[in-house]
């Protein structure tokens, strides 16, 4: 499923990829008008399954992350503002998420982002994180294509 979720550079939110087209992505704001419109290549386009965080040993990735937020939170949206939380506010949450986060590499914009992601992630029913991690019945995970 994150592989169909997209985030796109300079703009706000999550985009989920409906269709494509000669020269573009078709993709549906994950907001409640759920409006469709072209992305096109000139458009900096990443998938949630491509991103990973920082930590002090190997990355992990986002779908982790992901995944240990939800445990948290217990499945609902996360009990933060990230909004009106200060800085050390944010390292303090994050730290229960991904206690081994480098706190160098990832800045609190990174943490505020994250968090938006998931609220809107958690708002439009899409909670299954843990399944992004494992292959299909007889896929290796080095054959997945990106």
């Amino acid at each position: 499923m994150l592989q169909t979720i997209l985030a796109i550079s300079g703009k706000p939110g999550l985009y989920k990829l409906v269709s494509r087209a000669k020269n573009s992505l078709i993709v549906e704001i994950l907001d409640e008008t759920h409006r469709r419109m072209p992305a096109f290549a000139t458009d900096r386009i990443t998938s949630l399954a491509d991103i990973a965080m920082y930590t002090d040993g190997d990355d992990v990735p986002l779908a982790k992350v992901l995944e240990s937020m939800k445990t948290l939170e217990e499945g609902k949206a996360a009990s933060i503002d990230y909004k009106k939380a200060k800085g050390d506010e944010l390292r303090e949450y994050f730290a229960k998420v991904l206690p081994e986060f480098d706190r160098e590499r990832v800045h609190n914009s990174d943490i505020k982002k994250l968090i938006q992601w998931y609220n809107i992630l958690v708002d439009n029913g899409i909670t299954d994180f843990e399944n992004e991690l494992q292959p299909t019945q007889g896929e290796n995970v080095d054959d997945r294509k990106e």
